[in-house]
């Protein structure tokens, strides 16, 4: 079931808590998959939405893919995974992934992740399922990695800036801007500085839908989540714009 336009949903979102499971599926989710069916079914298919979890972030820790199945099983998903340790779980990676209506990329280490992907030529890969209707999606390091840069703490405890994302989306974005202190006064350190464009950027809860290379709009999942964009003015001076949010049922 591909999106009518290519499409990415880029958040600090999509896992809430759950009174059985380490965690469960909430709007977000619900959103991505929506995306996924506003064209025509394609031929063939039928049943559950499914989703494919890309965990390279991670280290395609099991026990989390574990926690996702949990999640899929619960919400009426059908959720299968992508793994690149210590190889590729499949012979035909593009194969493999276009078989999906999402890809959802989980958080951890977006150097790593970057590193990693482009010894496997998923960048190309992705980039052709993009175009394809296969949205795209993820969490954190998975919101990311779909833009030119931003700011993580993969190399050590310290937020320093990765400037080599894949550039799907232009400019840079940071995450969970609420609930990490240091990350909105080092982007807009970097945005001053020129190291960061323009930053659009997502609280805990949040996420931003793109059609093709074009902001549609922030969307929340939880009250009070918000979203804003850090930019440079026409005198060259820092502004911090938020961005009108719309809240997910």
């Amino acid at each position: 079931m591909p999106a009518a336009v290519p499409t990415i949903l880029a958040t600090s979102a999509g896992y809430l808590p759950h009174p059985r499971l380490r965690f469960g599926f909430g709007p977000m989710m619900a959103l991505a998959v929506q995306l996924a069916q506003e064209a025509p079914p394609r031929a063939g298919r039928a049943g559950p939405p499914r989703i494919c979890h890309i965990g390279t972030a991670g280290g395609d820790d099991k026990s989390f893919q574990r926690d996702m199945e949990e999640a899929a099983r619960e919400a009426g998903y059908e959720l299968h995974h992508l793994s690149l340790f210590s190889m590729p779980n499949v012979e035909d990676v593009e194969g493999y992934l276009r078989g999906f209506d999402v890809i959802w990329v989980n958080g951890g280490s977006v150097v790593n992740l970057l590193a990693v992907w482009r010894a496997h030529g998923l960048p190309e890969i992705l980039y052709r399922l993009w175009q394809e209707g296969v949205v795209l999606a993820g969490i954190s390091a998975g919101s990311i990695c779909w833009f030119e840069a931003g700011v993580t703490d993969s190399f050590g405890p310290e937020l320093a800036p990765v400037t080599n994302g894949l550039g799907f989306l232009p400019g840079a974005n940071g995450v969970h801007m609420d609930s990490e202190e240091r990350r909105r006064p080092l982007i807009r350190e970097l945005v001053a500085d020129g190291t960061l464009g323009p930053t659009i950027c997502t609280d805990d809860g949040a996420g931003l839908l793109f059609r093709g290379t074009e902001l549609i709009e922030a969307v929340i999942e939880v009250d009070e989540a918000r979203a804003c964009r850090i930019a440079l003015d026409e005198a060259g001076a820092v502004v911090e714009s938020e961005l009108p949010v719309r809240r997910l049922g």
